[in-house]
């Protein structure tokens, strides 16, 4: 079995929390971290922005993962959600085995 984190960010605490929920309630991931204090600077449609979000760190396993993908675009409220997904090569297999299990 091979488990990822999934990272997203978002405009607000309140819209973090409802998709964040909404993605544990279908079972596309066993957990979400919401770290608050992120401030974002970026370029885009031409101009230097900078943004405070809400980064999401969601853990998943791979047959989830297209399904998280398509999920967390159509919550989204960006054009351009980021997904960005890393491998979790290894952990403490009772995490492991409770993130599988979830």
């Amino acid at each position: 079995m091979k488990f990822y984190t999934a990272f997203s960010t978002f405009p607000s605490i309140e819209v973090a929390r409802e998709v964040s929920r909404i993605l544990v309630e279908k079972k596309l991931v066993a957990c979400v971290n919401l770290v608050t204090a992120v401030e974002s600077i970026y370029e885009w449609e031409g101009k230097v922005c900078e943004e405070k979000e809400v980064l999401l760190m969601m853990k998943t396993t791979e047959s989830k993962l297209t399904a998280l993908e398509i999920s967390l675009v159509e919550l989204h409220p960006y054009d351009v959600p980021e997904f960005i997904v890393i491998e979790i090569k290894s952990g403490h297999q009772p995490y492991l085995d409770w993130l599988n299990r979830s």
